[in-house]
């Protein structure tokens, strides 16, 4: 995904300046798209991605600073520089409040505005292994990625399961100065209660029965680089007190150990929780949140940025393709339609479900439909959604021929047997609430499950 690969959007009502712009851009050997109002802006910005946007102040009806906040409300991140003829201290004072980058008074050099495109698009960046950001959405999510990336500021990620928080993680430490460094992650969800304190401090040896020598845990395993805390908000009350104090000092001591031992990593957490509910419920601490929540990034569902879904999917089936020794192997126009129709309630994790099975279930050089296995769920042609009386299990019951199939159908069994009550699916099954928790929003993600 790199920026200077994208054309620049100008937005100019005068057809002589319009055609001036677009030839010093050309002579410069950079692409770009010229329009001559706001409305017409507003809707290439809906339709495709930009490096930076330049536009006029005084056009009509929608004039520059209206443009200017519109593109502030969509698509918040993308660079604008506005130019006018007229040097009013007011209309450049409201320009940079409303998020403007600059200023560029006319008559202005073709180099000026050169140099202000080139200092203000974000950089071009090589390193972009496993990133399609096709839809505006994730261009914009990207940008402002890239952006913190150059910071050490803490960063907490949000969204719904499945979006691909891991990777815009990975995405920041490959564009900060610590990406020489480890980049170590861990699922706060899928560690027991038991261990997650030894995960993450590490312990001295003796320090509890097994420990028969000292380990370092993932904050020093970290060090000088990033530490991904995966799903934060399933981590136990007790523990977010002690993590809170290792976030404050910058300082972490090992189970049974009695020496601090100094930390130089940056954080970035994770969840899949509306945190403000989590913490106005009181199961996650106020003040930890806001040492977690320096800079919020919220990453849209797959179903919000369209335009990415094929992409993603062509990517899946050549990287899946490979692995399975099916290489050559396309999607069927029919096969991307449906694709392209279907609401991905499990999101980009759901979507390599599909590509892998599809793989699996196809023996020629074409993916169809059929293979796909999603026409019962697809917007295009889905039905109601089963109520949780009737049954959860999204595909027909067949005998399990695994412990995991068999796991499943179990759990979801139960759920049903108890009228939805996970309270009393706890009790019959007795397993622990987080592990019910978790259990579910795998089969969400897997699109077994819904809510």
């Amino acid at each position: 995904m790199s920026e200077h690969n994208l054309p620049i959007l100008v937005v100019e009502d005068d057809p002589s300046l319009r055609e001036a712009i677009g030839d010093t851009l050309e002579l410069a050997g950079r692409s770009y798209v010229a329009v001559d109002g706001g409305q017409q802006a507003l809707k290439v910005l809906g339709e495709k991605a930009f490096s930076i946007v330049v536009s006029d102040v005084r056009m009509m009806p929608m004039d520059g600073i209206t443009l200017l906040k519109e593109i502030r409300t969509r698509l918040p991140h993308l660079p604008v520089v506005l130019m006018t003829a007229y040097a009013e201290v007011e209309k450049a004072v409201d320009a940079m409040r409303s998020g403007a980058c600059d200023f560029l008074l006319k008559p202005f050099d073709p180099q000026a505005l050169l140099a202000h495109i080139n200092r203000y698009e974000l950089p071009a960046s090589e390193d972009t292994k496993g990133v399609i950001a096709n839809d505006p959405a994730s261009r914009d999510l990207f940008a402002m990625a890239q952006r913190v990336a150059q910071t050490d500021a803490t960063v907490l990620l949000t969204g719904e399961s499945g979006v691909g928080k891991e990777v815009v993680a990975r995405f920041i430490h490959q564009h900060s100065a610590r990406k020489n460094g480890p980049f170590v992650a861990i699922n706060c969800a899928a560690i027991p209660d038991s261990l997650l304190e030894a995960t993450l401090f590490g312990y001295e040896k003796g320090a509890f029965t097994g420990a028969q020598q000292a380990q370092a845990g993932k904050f020093e395993q970290a060090q000088d680089g990033t530490l991904l805390l995966d799903e934060v908000t399933e981590m136990p009350m007790g523990l977010q007190a002690k993590l809170l104090r290792v976030l404050q000092e910058r300082e972490v001591e090992r189970v049974g150990g009695k020496k601090p031992v100094a930390l130089n990593i940056r954080i970035v957490a994770t969840s899949n929780r509306d945190m403000a509910t989590a913490v106005a419920k009181g199961v996650f601490r106020e003040d930890l949140y806001y040492r977690l929540n320096v800079f919020p990034v919220a990453i849209p569902a797959l179903r919000e940025r369209p335009q990415d879904i094929l992409p993603i999917a062509r990517y899946f089936v050549v990287e899946h393709g490979w692995r399975l020794g099916r290489t050559g192997v396309k999607l069927s126009e029919a096969a991307e339609q449906v694709l392209a129709a279907h609401d991905w309630p499990g999101n980009v994790r759901e979507l390599d479900n599909v590509i892998q099975r599809a793989l699996i279930l196809s023996s020629g050089t074409s993916i169809a439909p059929e293979h796909l296995n999603l026409a019962v769920r697809s917007k295009a042609v889905a039905g109601p959604t089963p109520t949780l009386s009737s049954t959860h299990l999204q595909e027909p019951q067949k005998k399990p021929d695994n412990m995991k199939d068999f796991e499943r159908e179990h759990i979801l069994r139960t759920l049903a047997e108890m009228g939805g009550s996970r309270k009393r699916t706890i009790e019959r099954l007795d397993i622990s609430e987080r592990t019910l928790r978790y259990k579910l929003q795998q089969y969400r993600d897997e699109g077994y499950f819904k809510d």
